[in-house]
């Protein structure tokens, strides 16, 4: 006899071995059961997960002659039939290549007659997305309200493209993608009953590589099976998929953890003298460092789950996870799911593999740069250097923390009238203006305006035009006052309007706000944490997000 492939000779029977539909399984299995069919089911799914065979399983429901129910006896002329693929009133049709309005017309005639050997005519069609728009609006009266005797299955890869008009007549079934772990466990349960041994790490490989697909699982297992000469190894199953196990990655996330740049090197040489996917070994470090990160959260179990490592990996992973920090997990992750997209953009593979390896190690505790690093939500400015006493104008730092103000303003007690002239220079007028307490218009008054004289008690203020709105009866004697009780003597005021002023206290908090505010951006832009976050994870500093420190 022929040699008969495992997708075919595995095929599932019964809706006892359908693997990984629960939830299908127990819905179709009740509406037999209870005699509650309806005339059109839609069956969507990726390609292997079970649609033509539960067609066929249920065909064979409908049609079995112990009579309709969700256990098919399969051995009756029907089943038989039904599996070998000759049973007359079941059929099967690719709307791939039967997909015109001619076709479908003719198929629609024919299921007006009665079957001739079934209880039910079963018509199949296989990736019914490909019809043309009339051949679906060909069918939409039969399909709605079909013959007493015909039961439509449809199934597709994409029912995005099927017309809402198509699905509101039926009753759609989403079939899921198969598990590794329900692969794996499959794998296993077809190669002991074909009596071949295997590694757990291999049907790992398979059940992987598969994508959630049966007989994309079952067609690697044939192809492993011929490539290990009868034998499924995790080995030779890698060097077939060109894909990385687990246990590899798992040497690649110790030497990161431990900082070792030399076993990393050696391992990304090893790897691309072996031709393995890059792509694959990523996967599997973010995967080992979600499995990681919940033993570090005390979550064993689900850490298995996610990482589905043999006994002594799993001890070896508890055991580097006692060394990692939370952090350094969730970078580990963060760069493996980024580099993946990445790899594309490399010279190949292996450079854009081994420049994520290094900016892991990068910032590794042991590798990271060990200035402290400054805090990203506001930055302090730099001290303005104090000008000496022979430089007249006062520092950017004295007028914004009103620092330093001259002894007898510190003192509060009256100034001698041999100090007025010296309080009163224009050069210390913006410092006066801080010290006075003013608020409201009356502080704006001020801090717009420049110091021209003092004289016999007479302020004179010059105000540039610009600002003239601000000269109000009210502001000035509030001035006014405040200077005579800062000084201890009475003091008038008058200002004299003109185009241009000296050095006012708004123009040096304007120049002291830039320069922090420059200071901040440039200190944030040198920062090594803001450098390797932008170098890792392509960050970039939104303009106007950084805030000085108050000073």
């Amino acid at each position: 006899m022929s040699y008969q492939v495992l997708a075919r000779k595995w095929r599932p029977k019964t809706f006892d071995s359908l693997v990984g539909q629960d939830a299908v399984v127990r819905a179709l299995t009740h509406a037999l059961d209870a005699n509650r069919l309806h005339h059109a089911y839609l069956l969507t799914g990726t390609r292997g997960v079970g649609k033509t065979t539960i067609a066929r399983i249920l065909a064979k429901a409908l049609n079995c002659e112990q009579g309709v129910s969700s256990t098919p006896c399969g051995v009756c002329s029907a089943c038989q039939q039904i599996d070998a693929g000759r049973f007359v009133d079941y059929i099967e049709m690719d709307a791939a290549s039967n997909r015109g309005v001619d076709e479908m017309v003719q198929l629609l005639e024919q299921a007006t007659f009665l079957p001739s050997v079934g209880r039910y005519k079963v018509y199949m069609i296989d990736e019914v997305h490909q019809l043309t728009a009339h051949a679906f609006n060909a069918m939409l009266k039969t399909l709605e309200e079909p013959p007493a005797h015909v039961k439509f299955i449809l199934a597709t890869t994409d029912p995005q493209k099927i017309l809402v008009t198509v699905l509101s007549r039926c009753l759609q079934f989403n079939l899921r993608q198969i598990s590794p772990a329900q692969l794996s466990a499959h794998l296993s349960h077809v190669l002991a009953g074909e009596g071949i041994p295997a590694d757990a790490k291999a049907l790992e490989l398979i059940a992987r590589a598969a994508g959630g697909s049966v007989r994309d699982a079952l067609s690697l297992l044939d192809q492993a099976i011929a490539h290990g000469a009868g034998s499924v190894q995790g080995d030779q199953v890698g060097q077939m998929l060109g894909t990385t196990n687990l246990s590899r990655m798992l040497s690649m996330l110790a030497a990161l953890i431990q900082g070792d740049v030399t076993s990393v090197r050696l391992q990304v040489h090893h790897m691309a003298q072996a031709t393995l996917s890059f792509e694959s070994a990523l996967d599997d470090l973010a995967r080992l460092a979600v499995a990681l990160q919940l033993m570090q959260f005390d979550a064993a179990d689900g850490a298995q789950e996610f990482s589905s490592l043999a006994q002594d990996d799993t001890n070896q992973l508890r055991e580097l996870a006692s060394q990692c920090s939370r952090p350094y997990a969730q970078l580990i992750y963060q760069v493996a799911t980024r580099a993946r997209a990445d790899l594309r953009l490399a010279p190949d593979p292996a450079h854009g593999f081994m420049m994520a390896m290094l900016r892991l190690l990068t910032v590794h505790p042991g590798h990271a740069i060990t200035s402290q690093p400054m805090s990203l939500g506001a930055v302090a400015t730099p001290p303005v250097s104090t000008p000496s006493a022979a430089t007249s104008a006062p520092s950017v730092a004295q007028t914004e923390e009103s620092a330093a103000p001259t002894r007898s303003m510190e003192s509060g007690r009256s100034v001698k009238p041999t100090d007025l002239t010296a309080c009163f220079s224009p050069e210390a007028w913006p410092q006066l203006v801080d010290q006075l307490g003013l608020k409201g218009m009356a502080r704006e008054l001020a801090q717009h305006s420049a110091c021209q004289s003092f004289v016999d008690g007479l302020m004179v203020l010059n105000l540039p035009a610009t600002h003239r709105q601000l000269q109000m009866p009210a502001s000035e004697q509030r001035l006014a006052q405040a200077l005579s009780e800062k000084m201890g003597l009475p003091v008038r005021v008058r200002f004299d309007v003109v185009e241009q002023v000296g050095v006012t206290a708004a123009v040096l908090k304007q120049e002291a706000a830039v320069e922090r505010m420059n200071n901040a951006v440039a200190a944030i832009e040198s920062d090594p944490v803001v450098q390797e976050m932008i170098d890792i994870f392509d960050a970039k500093l939104i303009d106007g997000s950084i805030r000085p420190l108050a000073g």
